[in-house]
């Protein structure tokens, strides 16, 4: 599973709050192509111990990457309902 990253203490809550919404959207994008198998080790990698980590490791990084540049959207969602909450549900 993608690890979070720290949330550095000088950061405004806006900031935090868009790195862990976007912290979120990245793992469960590595949890879904994990699970859809985009990574699903084959013929041509040889196999090995290794292998199955290696692919992790590949489907995390996959996942960053297509969260930098925009994702689904959901870090956008989940930002708004956590402001929201923040607000007491107004908004």
């Amino acid at each position: 599973m993608t690890a979070i990253p720290p949330i550095q203490p000088g950061q405004p809550p806006a900031n935090r709050l868009r790195a862990s919404a976007e912290a979120l959207e990245t793992a469960f994008l590595a949890e879904m192509l994990k699970t859809a198998g985009v990574f699903r080790p084959s013929e041509a990698m040889g196999g090995g111990a290794g292998e199955e980590q290696f692919t992790s490791f590949l489907a995390d990084a996959q996942a960053r990457a297509m969260v930098a540049r925009g994702g689904l959207g959901l870090a956008d969602s989940i930002e708004h309902a956590l402001i929201r909450r923040m607000d007491g549900g107004q908004g």
